[in-house]
């Protein structure tokens, strides 16, 4: 079974190890962004699995910080203005697909 480290350099095509640490951060950072959106408690998913639609979100958040770590929309969509605000829609979509709603 993939981790998800190696999930995110499959997804960015990535094959090369000197990036790990960064990489490992950015998932962290993902995956916090992912319990906060969700109203899970933090570190829920150090402790549970995580849901397909979920980890679908986290590696393409944490390959959209990568791509776009000095400020700029990266990548492939990097001629389009609006690639960024595309990502997150989606991630945001995908996230929604296993939220708590805590009143």
């Amino acid at each position: 079974m993939q981790t998800l480290l190696e999930k995110v350099k499959a997804n960015l095509i990535l094959e090369h190890n000197e990036d790990d640490e960064l990489l490992q951060n950015l998932i962290f950072t993902a995956t916090a962004y992912a319990e906060s959106y969700q109203k899970k408690d933090d570190g829920f998913y150090a402790k549970h699995d995580m849901h397909p639609t979920t980890e679908q979100a986290v590696i393409m958040l944490s390959s959209h910080f990568y791509e776009s770590r000095d400020g700029s929309t990266g990548g492939f969509f990097a001629d389009n203005v609006q690639a960024s605000s595309q990502v997150w829609t989606v991630v945001n979509r995908l996230l929604q697909m296993n939220r708590d709603f805590k009143v």
